[in-house]
């Protein structure tokens, strides 16, 4: 039960004050689109 607490509410849906707001999921995701745009640059 804890852990599908945490993988679906906490991770997915949950905001979270230290992510501006958002759940960690989405953090997590915008943070690749930005890593894959920095790593065609270099």
């Amino acid at each position: 039960e804890i852990l599908e607490y945490m993988l679906g509410y906490y991770s997915q849906l949950r905001p979270h004050h230290y992510n501006g707001g958002l759940a960690p999921n989405e953090t997590e995701r915008r943070y690749w689109l930005g890593y894959k745009d920095v790593a065609k640059i270099s």
